[in-house]
């Protein structure tokens, strides 16, 4: 099974799902269509009804579309035909979207999730001689954001006083040692999260048990995920917030066990930057094997 880019190897190639195009194939592109566009957006912009001008609204980015066009396949003029069939087999009609990895400078490669819209590959006197000119392939990302090739994770368990300073009360010189040994340090519960790219990137948030009520609270903006649920040990409660799901072990819906002062899971994000969060729980459960972890991609318009 592939990953997400794990072909990349050089600037100006591109893998979608397992296929690569660029250098070392049989596939050469020479336009890339979208993939530096700002996608369209959507305005809530109203138009002011006593006065010039408009109030300004929200804006939303439609589907980011990406079109690798021309694209010139060349190879032996024996093997033309398996290339062909290899291009065809990873560009079908599918009903869900798949990794496109782009590689176009020293920034490294970024990824989307898109699927195929369009793939146009002509047949012409050439093609008997291994070079078919002209071929194109088109994507539509349902996503428009790029995000960054490697998953971030950081984790925090709740708050936990320190062990302390351990006095020896018996007598003689050595009840007190040097160094002080202070004990192990407590947990403050605080996780920060670094957003390198340049829009809002939505986390996967994965509460561990045991712990009664756990929650999650962005501190630059004051928005909380909180939900009332008892998790046992063995336990894992997934919020993810770019779905809007929220599901016990990988499977059942515990999306109704949002409190009132949760926010909507889609407006639970993180900014460009870093971003300082808190883990909690119910007062007086949970323990040291209690945690929180969010798992990131950085995000790109």
């Amino acid at each position: 099974m592939t990953s997400p880019g794990d072909r990349l190897t050089s600037p100006g190639q591109i893998q979608y799902g397992g296929l690569l195009i660029g250098a070392g194939t049989p596939y050469r592109w020479r336009s890339l269509a979208g993939w530096e566009t700002l996608p369209a957006l959507d305005s809530g912009t109203i138009l002011r009804a006593g006065g010039h001008g408009a109030y300004p609204g929200a804006l939303f980015a439609q589907s980011r579309t990406i079109t690798l066009d021309p694209l010139l396949i060349r190879a032996p003029s024996a093997t033309i035909g398996e290339a062909v069939r290899a291009l065809n087999a990873a560009t079908g009609v599918i009903g869900d979207e798949q990794p496109l990895a782009v590689w176009l400078d020293e920034r490294g490669p970024l990824l989307a999730h898109a699927r195929i819209l369009r793939r146009h590959i002509p047949v012409t006197t050439g093609y008997r001689q291994g070079v078919i000119m002209g071929a194109a392939l088109q994507w539509e990302a349902t996503d428009p954001r790029r995000y960054g090739i490697q998953e971030q994770e950081a984790t925090a368990g709740l708050p936990q006083p320190e062990d302390g300073l351990s006095w020896n009360t018996d007598p003689g010189p050595e009840h007190l040692a040097y160094p002080l040994v202070f004990g192990l340090p407590g947990s403050t519960g605080t996780l920060v999260t670094l957003n390198s790219g340049d829009a809002d990137a939505h986390p996967v948030i994965e509460f561990r048990g045991p712990v009664v009520r756990p929650s999650l609270t962005n501190i630059d903006t004051g928005r909380m995920v909180e939900y009332d649920i008892t998790l046992a040990a063995e336990d894992r409660l997934t919020v993810a917030t770019g779905d809007g799901t929220v599901t016990l072990n990988g499977t059942a819906s515990r999306l109704y066990t949002a409190t009132p002062q949760s926010a909507p899971e889609e407006l639970f994000t993180l900014a460009p930057g870093s971003t300082p969060l808190t883990f909690r729980a119910a007062p007086g459960t949970g323990g040291p094997a209690a945690s929180v972890s969010v798992r990131y991609r950085a995000a790109y318009w």
